[in-house]
């Protein structure tokens, strides 16, 4: 077993209970005598979806909110990254220029001699 595995089992045992009884099901389930009271259940069931509805909305806004933040925060770090490499770029292509008139002129003494 990968020496990894076990720390990571570790940190997540603890919140197990949590995570799978926030990942049951939340809607209303049908009885056995729901044939009574199936338009009750029925308006019930409909409330219980526009609530998780209404709530997963407000999810996906927080989501594209940090998303965006995110995406932001990248484009001012590419930002900074190019500002950062343009001296760089110069200065490869100097040493290529100086290299390449160096090689050129080392080739010419070779061959004059």
């Amino acid at each position: 077993m990968p020496a990894w595995l076990i720390p990571a089992l570790k940190a997540v045992l603890p919140h197990l209970g949590t995570i799978v009884s926030t990942a049951a099901p939340v809607f209303t389930k049908k009885s056995a005598d729901a044939a009574a009271g199936q338009a009750s259940l029925l308006q019930q069931q409909v409330t219980e979806l526009q609530a998780a509805a209404s709530r997963n909305d407000a999810h996906i806004k927080e989501l594209a909110a940090q998303i965006q933040r995110t995406v932001e925060a990248f484009d001012k770090g590419l930002s900074v990254a190019e500002r950062r490499q343009q001296p760089m770029r110069t200065l490869c292509i100097v040493t290529t220029v100086l290299s390449l008139a160096s090689l050129g002129i080392a080739l010419f003494v070779l061959l004059v001699r």
